[in-house]
């Protein structure tokens, strides 16, 4: 099997996606090809219905594309891996489980052989990642909802995937915690190293958190309209980025993007 090329760690060649609907066919998306490198953290964003989380989707293995193919690391995508995991909008978390008990269970799924000394392990050291070793006996429903969302990506994480899905995982959250989060999983990101996609209406967090952010067509049949390079050095501090030139320029880019995008849908 041919190696891996670095960058081209995940790649979509000439990816369409169809659904069958009571009304006929619906051409989600045509033409999308994309190659993300290794380590590197792509946002996806556009207009609500653009395809974003189809992409994600696929990425994932829960889709299969209509045309077209879609790899990781050298191999086709046929369906679900542990190598790619993902984190939603809302947690998933099983309530009758504490922390340490959901992110056990993915683990304890991912790695069979090992013994429990070694899933123990594994799991505090994915609960320590995500600064929440204090909250690991408590369930669910004692904890704050960007607590929650840790645990989630703490599940994500501890089963070492090679890329990480994220689907607007801060979209439910309000203003301060979200800001939190984003600081958080910069550090998250710098420490584990893994590829990451993220799907975001958030044009702020897509520029604060992104090497590259792809900027989606309107749909039906959408594609990749602009695909936005973010050279600002790591880390990033969200205060000095508020008055840096390059950043604000960024910004304004995408934010044209989709206001040219918008106007054209509703003309």
């Amino acid at each position: 099997m041919e190696k891996a090329n670095a960058d081209k760690y995940v790649q979509l060649e000439h990816v369409n996606m169809s659904f069958h609907t009571k009304k006929g066919t619906f051409n989600a998306l045509k033409g999308i090809n994309l190659n993300i490198k290794e380590g590197e953290f792509i946002s996806i964003i556009g207009h609500s219905g653009c395809g974003k989380s189809t992409v994600l989707n696929l990425i994932a293995g829960l889709l299969q594309p209509s045309e077209g193919l879609i790899f990781c690391a050298g191999r086709e995508i046929a369906g679900p891996g542990p190598e790619r995991a993902v984190v939603f909008q809302n947690h998933s978390l099983l309530p009758w489980l504490t922390c340490f008990e959901n992110v056990y269970l993915a683990v304890e799924r991912v790695f069979e052989t090992e013994t429990k000394a070694q899933l123990e392990a594994r799991t505090h050291a994915a609960i320590e990642l995500v600064g929440l070793s204090h909250s690991s006996d408590k369930r669910p429903n004692e904890i704050s909802g960007g607590m929650k969302q840790r645990v989630g990506i703490a599940r994500a994480l501890a089963m070492e995937p090679k890329v990480l899905l994220l689907d607007e995982p801060f979209g439910a959250l309000d203003a301060l915690t979200r800001a939190n989060l984003q600081d958080e999983l910069m550090k998250i990101m710098a420490k584990s190293g893994c590829t990451a996609v993220m799907v975001t209406h958030d044009v702020d967090e897509a520029v604060l958190l992104s090497d590259r952010v792809v900027m989606m067509t309107n749909g039906p049949s959408a594609t990749i309209g602009e695909i936005l390079e973010v050279n600002l050095p790591r880390p990033r501090a969200r205060l000095a980025l508020a008055e840096d030139k390059e950043y604000n320029h960024l910004r304004s880019e995408v934010l044209r993007f989709l206001y040219e995008r918008h106007a054209k849908k509703s003309a």
